[in-house]
């Protein structure tokens, strides 16, 4: 037998795979679709106060199994999300994760009095690193606002939040991160969102419009940075902290490391979008295939056991 459960926050999955934010989950026609599959459960489209239109088109591309994005979060402002939610059966909304930004830090507040108006009852993605936003800089790389918004979001909330990262790159940078977050309560991190201002080429013209072509790059070519940061963080946080390890899943493999690196759940953005939701089908029966072939019975086994040279 194969144990595959994943229990973050005293909420158990069936498995490990859904969506990341930015793919399938714009409209309630696209989160039914990723709930109606194989997925374990679904995040919403990061959803500020009000509705957005987002950035300029074209602001997507594929490359191969890549993809370049600067999309500047378009969404149907919190309260579309909520009232979806709220139509979900309890157990069910639970599990779901409903990702939120504030475009300044006095819409946090009010986007949890939002939230626990609604009694919503599952987890809170706080996106603390949307690099496409023009004039507005990641907040996760500014470790003392990041410090003054949780402080804030935990002063005034009680339920599973956890936030999502951008990717870091220097040793250093975990460390000073991971002192911060080990600080609050949080159910988990979710870790990378795209590598931010990457160009690509379409011809001799840049591939997307908005920033003079420079987006967020997503895809296969991310998946070492990704597993670089899951790992940073599963050494440093506290073991109540879970991750998400986000970036560079193409098929089973991908997610098995994600997973031997420290992840609970492992989203999938840029080949959900390139391929559909019937992929979580494919990575599930890939990711058994995998474990069985290094006589790996459950997740818990995997997890963390990464091997040194």
């Amino acid at each position: 037998m194969m144990d595959t459960t994943v229990t973050i926050a005293g909420q158990t999955f069936d498995h490990c795979l859904m969506n990341a934010a930015g793919v399938m989950c714009m409209s309630e026609e696209e989160l039914t679709q990723v709930a109606q599959s194989s997925a374990t459960t679904f995040v919403t489209k990061t959803a500020t106060l009000e509705a957005r239109n987002g950035n300029q088109e074209p602001r997507y591309f594929d490359f191969a199994t890549n993809s370049i994005n600067s999309m500047g979060l378009p969404n149907y402002g919190l309260a579309y999300y909520l009232d979806f939610l709220a139509s979900e059966p309890e157990e069910l909304q639970s599990r779901r994760f409903l990702s939120i930004a504030p475009l300044q830090p006095d819409e946090l507040p009010i986007l949890l009095r939002c939230i626990s108006v609604a009694n919503f009852r599952g987890f809170v993605e706080l996106n603390l690193s949307c690099p496409n936003v023009p004039g507005k800089p990641q907040i996760g790389y500014d470790f003392e606002q990041t410090n003054r918004l949780l402080a804030t979001a935990f002063s005034l909330y009680d339920a599973p939040l956890g936030v999502k990262l951008p990717p870091y790159f220097d040793m250093v940078h975990f460390d000073c991160m991971a002192e911060i977050l080990n600080r609050y309560p949080l159910a988990f991190i979710n870790s990378i969102n795209s590598i931010g201002n990457g160009i690509v080429l379409n011809g001799n013209q840049m591939a997307i419009h908005p920033k003079n072509g420079f987006g967020g790059i997503g895809g296969a070519v991310i998946k070492a940075t990704a597993l670089a940061n899951v790992h940073a963080f599963y050494q440093r946080l506290h073991p109540s902290i879970k991750i998400i390890g986000t970036g560079g899943v193409t098929c089973g493999r991908d997610v098995y490391e994600h997973i031997l690196c420290g992840a609970h759940l492992v989203q999938v953005g840029t080949a959900l979008h390139q391929e559909g939701v019937g992929i979580f089908q494919r990575l599930q029966q890939e990711l058994h295939a995998e474990m069985k072939l290094n006589n790996v019975h459950s997740f818990d086994a995997l997890r963390g056991k990464v091997m040194y040279i």
